[in-house]
């Protein structure tokens, strides 16, 4: 049923989008339980496959409901735009274990039998050691399924906040919604999210809200998260067909004769915007060689760029662009 969360102009002027390493972690857990949400990362699920047979997930999947509440304790929003994944589990290892009993409970009871199974029983009985085994869990996960791939992942989820910062700018609030998801829509201060699991509205009272965009989340939105969390939005990231695809040498010849072969892989590599290591790990080259192209390039006018967070985001100025893209002659 729809999810309806209300906003007042205080709210409006705190809405903010953030990355968060620990909702890819588990939502990437969520993915091997799903087969039919694999399709878009087989090339992924051959990398981890040995690794990951040896995880002990069932404890995350057993709280991992489909269509029901969902714990909000082991992947809130982060506090800022682009937290690292050992901060965010800190948060996870000291939340108050009343309160993750609570959540629990909420999960437990949304899965059929779940209250009274005995795995269910055991994670309520003793909630202090249920939260440590379910973050050591996530722990084991980040360092499997995701800490290997995050510079790709990073990169994306970077490259769509850029895009999507840029579309607030230029379309507002109320039109962005609707380009981030059909289910999201937005009415008289109003945001509904259609085909959600929550079953209540929730006023922000002031707090904004976190836009995330997700890669494993994909194709859904999730939201809401209850009090004490605060209230986001999970939304589908823009770039994902294209995500495990190695990139083809699209580098054309007389670029790479005017700027030299690495300079001008760098500017073609740049569809998105993108940070330094990003573009190193996709060329396969050292972070302080592309450091040093980007620098030249964009004293030529080619690259521009702006800070996010604790990254420094790379883009081709039109005239990059002009270059980097191979213009088609009309025959005379």
């Amino acid at each position: 049923m729809p999810f309806h969360l209300h906003f007042d102009e205080s709210d409006l002027l705190r809405c903010r989008f953030a990355v968060s390493p620990l909702w890819e972690t588990q939502a990437a857990v969520r993915v091997l339980a799903r087969p039919e949400r694999q399709g878009y990362h087989l090339p992924w699920l051959r990398r981890i496959r040995q690794a990951a047979a040896g995880l002990e997930l069932e404890p995350l999947w057993l709280l991992m409901t489909e269509g029901g509440h969902n714990p909000d304790f082991f992947c809130p929003p982060p506090l800022g735009p682009l937290a690292s994944f050992e901060e965010e589990i800190a948060g996870v290892r000291a939340v108050d274990p009343v309160l993750a009993r609570e959540d629990m409970a909420g999960a437990l009871a949304d899965r059929p039998g779940g209250l009274d199974s005995a795995a269910g029983q055991a994670l309520l009985a003793d909630p202090a050691r249920t939260v440590r085994q379910l973050a050591d869990l996530l722990e084991q996960a980040w360092r499997v399924l995701i800490e290997p791939h995050w510079p790709r992942l990073r990169a994306l989820l970077e490259a769509d906040v850029a895009y999507h910062s840029r579309r607030l700018a230029a379309v507002g609030f109320e039109r962005l919604l609707s380009e981030l998801s059909p289910q999201l829509s937005w009415s008289e201060s109003t945001l509904t999210i259609a085909r959600t699991g929550g079953r209540h509205s929730r006023v922000l009272g002031g707090q904004g809200l976190v836009l995330m965009p997700s890669v494993f989340g994909w194709p859904d939105v999730v939201g809401g998260y209850e009090a004490p969390w605060l209230p986001a939005v999970i939304y589908p990231a823009r770039g994902i067909g294209g995500l495990w695809t190695e990139p083809d040498d699209r580098t054309p010849e007389v670029l790479a004769r005017l700027l030299g072969r690495a300079r001008a892989d760098v500017l073609c590599a740049l569809d998105e915007p993108a940070g330094t290591g990003a573009l190193a790990h996709r060329l396969g080259r050292a972070p302080s060689s592309v450091s040093e192209h980007l620098s030249v390039l964009r004293a030529a006018g080619l690259l521009t760029s702006r800070r996010y967070g604790h990254q420094v985001l790379y883009e081709r100025t039109p005239l990059g662009i002009a270059l980097a893209v191979p213009q088609h002659r009309a025959p005379e």
